[in-house]
């Protein structure tokens, strides 16, 4: 076995990002007599995986060939036939597999099917760096809710926003284009209302060719402006504003539900397309975030970005909703009373913090870009 193909089929997989949710990122190569003979990718949701379109794009015989799969083989039909029919019916006599679909209507499922059709299965060959491709879609078939990245740009001093609020630019170019990247690979994003009074953000993917996350407002008290941005382009963004109203039923709101005169808001702002959930938590002041993400992840939210600012960034975290954080750390200060990322009232010992361990460091720019993940107790 050669690492060198593998290694390849996890390239082509990266090619599917923001294009496949809530789909895995799938590469698979075909390898006969010491040669490539055939590659191929999951490009789009709904489309061909890529299994087949690696022996689609075949022109040799793959008879005895070997292919190189990141992913255990589907053996069900969703919107694709089973690709164990097409591995099995071209003939290739060995299927190296990366990691393992942990899918209830795969797991293991794939493997049996081609083991028992007599091909040789190798299971996980690479499986970490196969693994590492799809943190999103491996946590959100197991868990059912939204794999969360926590972004935030900060100063030396801890600071996302000088004493005025002012936030644009705390970070560099390069680390606002691999944002940009983060939003097209994300099919949600998340902020609180406080970001969108101050900031009236569009929330869009700004990269030519890119796709626009869904965009999800936490607005205990539905104070989001009837003219924002978000509002106003609701009809071609989807957008999505989560309310805690204790008067009204939990789940969507519709147009038909709102009789009484101090709902004219909620009106207006479904007439102008936007999506409103109300899931008010216990006490009726705040946004259940638990529920809500076990509701987004049932209308295929798969992952979301979360560009929150420190209330929201501190509830996430409180009710363990955040999977990974991405840091860009410029090299400035700001100094004085300006806002935190995280905010609330703090832990009072060392010992009571919240821990991650640091996954990856590298610069953009000027910057650092920090990957951290939680310690699981």
């Amino acid at each position: 076995m050669e690492e060198k193909y593998m290694r390849r089929a996890i390239e082509l997989a990266k090619l599917g990002i923001g294009k496949v949710n809530p789909n895995p990122l799938v590469g698979a190569v075909i390898v006969k007599d010491g040669k490539i003979i055939g590659e191929g990718w999951h490009e789009r949701y709904g489309e061909l995986h890529a299994e087949r379109n690696a022996l689609k794009n075949t022109k040799e015989d793959v008879k005895g060939a070997d292919i190189y799969v990141t992913l255990e083989p589907c053996c069900h039909t969703g919107k694709q036939p089973p690709c164990t029919e097409a591995i099995i019916e071209s003939g290739i006599k060995r299927v190296i597999i990366g990691s393992a679909d942990p899918n209830p209507v795969v797991n293991g499922g794939g493997v049996k099917i081609l083991r028992e059709a007599g091909i040789e299965v190798i299971e996980g060959f690479l499986k970490d760096e196969c693994d590492a491709i799809n943190p999103v879609f491996l946590h959100y078939i197991r868990k059912k809710n939204p794999y969360v990245l926590m972004k935030f740009a900060m100063t030396m001093d801890g600071k996302i926003a000088a004493k005025t609020g002012a936030s644009r630019y705390v970070s560099g170019e390069e680390s606002r284009a691999e944002v940009q990247r983060l939003r097209n690979e994300y099919k949600g994003i998340m902020v609180g209302i406080g970001t969108v009074l101050v900031d009236d953000p569009m929330l869009n993917c700004r990269i030519e060719g890119g796709r626009n996350p869904i965009r999800i407002v936490c607005d205990s008290r539905l104070r989001i402006p009837e003219n924002s941005k978000l509002v106003n382009t609701a009809k071609d963004i989807e957008t999505i504003v989560i309310t805690a109203d204790p008067q009204k039923k939990r789940g969507e709101i519709t147009i038909k539900e709102i009789v009484d005169e101090d709902r004219e808001k909620m009106r207006i702002l479904l007439n102008k397309g936007v999506k409103i959930l109300n899931y008010p938590s216990k006490e009726g002041k705040h946004v259940d975030l638990k529920e809500s993400m076990t509701v987004l992840g049932k209308m295929g939210i798969d992952g979301i970005l979360l560009e929150g600012g420190g209330t929201l960034n501190e509830s996430m975290l409180k009710d363990e909703l955040v999977q990974e954080m991405r840091i860009f750390l410029a090299p400035k200060v700001f100094g004085g009373q300006a806002k935190s990322p995280v905010e609330g009232i703090g832990v009072n010992e060392p010992s009571e913090a919240q821990r991650f361990i640091w996954k990856d460091v590298k610069k953009t720019g000027d910057d650092l870009m920090i990957t951290a993940v939680p310690i699981k107790a």
